[in-house]
């Protein structure tokens, strides 16, 4: 059975005592309030978020971040566009990301994605079933749950799938980051699979692929998606010693 996010027995130290403490608070945030990060304070999550490391030091991570009415704008533009592509049909959405996404979930990587789904629509009353429901929480994606900043994350087309898994150690470092200072993220494949879109609205080079989104600000402790926790597997079900 699967474990809480940690359950750790070892005696640690402060720092991974520190450490551990916003692994197990951080979460994806779907729901936001309205009010805006201080601009020192988005400078601190993106200077503490600098330091991931990368091949060769490349750090073939750009970041555009959004701000006030360039929030709304894209906002508006970006859900307009996914509802006209039929974007809450989940079973044939028009995915079009740079980097593929899976091709598809089986065994017990299955199992966790229909458990963290339907814990998230029990969280906001979508009972099991209801296509509809789930629809238009997917199209919450382009709405960035109302969060009053987005950040676009891209990597250098050279690089290949390189860049990209350092582009992910960098957005786990901003969620971390974030979660310090006390904002909330949620990481958005969503925004990748319109990537055209993304590249035309921000005026990306067509060299620069896109990562993910994040979308991020300060959690609404009353939206309903914000009460459910994902768990994580035990250790022996992901790692094998070999001495």
């Amino acid at each position: 059975m699967p474990m809480p996010v940690l359950a750790i027995d070892a005696d640690l130290s402060d720092d991974a005592r520190t450490l551990a403490r916003l692994v197990e608070q951080r979460h994806s945030c779907r729901g936001f309030l309205p009010t805006p990060v201080p601009r020192a304070t988005i400078d601190a999550m993106l200077t503490i978020a600098q330091g991931a490391a990368s091949w060769c030091n490349s750090q073939p991570w750009e970041a555009i971040v959004t701000e006030g009415a360039a929030t709304d704008r894209f906002r508006e533009r970006l859900y307009a566009f996914a509802a006209s592509q039929n974007w809450a049909d989940q079973t044939n959405r028009p995915e079009r990301p740079d980097f593929a996404f899976p091709t598809r979930y089986v065994g017990v990587y299955k199992d966790r994605q229909r458990a963290t789904g339907w814990a998230l629509y029990k969280a906001v009353g979508i009972a099991q079933g209801d296509r509809e429901g789930s629809g238009r929480q997917v199209l919450e994606n382009f709405r960035l749950f109302g969060a009053p900043h987005v950040m676009i994350v891209t990597s250098e087309e050279d690089l290949g799938a390189y860049g990209a898994i350092d582009c992910g150690a960098y957005v786990a470092h901003v969620m971390l980051a974030a979660q310090s200072l006390g904002l909330g993220t949620i990481a958005q494949a969503a925004l990748a699979g319109v990537a055209d879109f993304v590249r035309d609205h921000f005026a990306i080079p067509a060299q620069r692929k896109i990562v993910c989104g994040i979308s991020f600000g300060y959690p609404d402790p009353a939206h309903p998606a914000n009460g459910f926790r994902t768990t994580r597997e035990r250790l022996e079900n992901v790692v094998r010693y070999v001495e």
